[in-house]
């Protein structure tokens, strides 16, 4: 059990599940049938895992200086064989579930969702394009599901859009309670050259901008311009937050994203 409990905290379990969820809906959108939509969460899934591990894996000994408790393979409850074991069965599964949703699907799942995560864990995160991975990652999501729809349908531009945005937006917020971790160790990417003071308001601005393009994008329903008002909202209450309450908001704020096309 403690192996196991190890193993969801440093797979980063809570963005995994909500990003699976989140993608789920959008299949939902497109009228994915059940067995698609169960297969498309497999791969997204395990490919969260896949990224969560390896961000941790290869962090390991930047989270020991700075004493993080938080992570297993820091402090020893989880060892690094242990999660290199899990990322490759993760791997496996995600290639699998991703070639099983259709080869552009795949394709575009593991080379510009999971291959932009890791190219940011394994150096892009240092540097001022440490945003660029979540975009193209979370763009690349409505790609993924369209496709698996449909081999030769593309999502309008609007919806990568905000997909991209939405992403960034919250890895600008996930970085903020790390910032001074990060520069005792060496990494200094967009969040770290952005500050603590301006972060929050960047960020704001991306995930009410993301959310007002997917309005825009369906203005003839009135109704969506109240979802744009909670929106706001929230932004400005969680952007004030401290810890991972602002990154907690982004999920929230994705969410009803979501779901505002789900019921378009």
């Amino acid at each position: 059990m403690k192996t196991a409990t190890a193993l969801v905290v440093a797979g980063h379990a809570i963005p995994a599940v909500a990003v699976t969820v989140l993608t789920a809906a959008v299949g939902v959108t497109v009228e994915l049938d059940p067995r698609s939509i169960a297969v498309l969460m497999v791969a997204v899934f395990s490919g969260q895992l896949v990224v969560g591990w390896t961000n941790d894996l290869i962090d390991r000994e930047r989270d020991r200086q700075v004493g993080r408790t938080d992570k297993p393979l820091a402090t020893g409850d989880l060892s690094p064989k242990t999660a290199v074991e899990a990322v490759a069965l993760a791997g496996i599964v995600c290639v699998a579930a991703s070639f099983a949703c259709g080869l552009p699907a795949a394709l575009v799942h593991l080379l510009l969702g999971v291959g932009s995560a890791l190219a940011y864990n394994t150096g892009l995160k240092s540097t001022v394009l440490s945003w660029l991975p979540y975009f193209v990652a979370f763009g690349s999501l409505p790609v993924v599901v369209t496709l698996t729809a449909d081999p030769s349908h593309l999502p309008p531009a609007w919806m990568i859009a905000v997909s991209g945005l939405l992403g960034t937006g919250a890895h600008l917020l996930n970085v903020m309670p790390d910032l001074a971790d990060d520069a005792a160790t060496g990494v200094r990417g967009l969040p770290h050259l952005l500050g603590a003071r301006r972060l929050p308001y960047v960020a704001g601005v991306l995930l009410v901008g993301a959310s007002a393009i997917a309005v825009l994008a369906n203005s003839q329903l009135l109704w969506m311009w109240a979802g744009l008002v909670v929106v706001i909202v929230i932004a400005l209450v969680t952007m004030r937050g401290t810890g991972r309450v602002p990154f907690y908001g982004a999920i929230a704020i994705a969410g009803i994203d979501v779901t505002m096309l789900v019921l378009s």
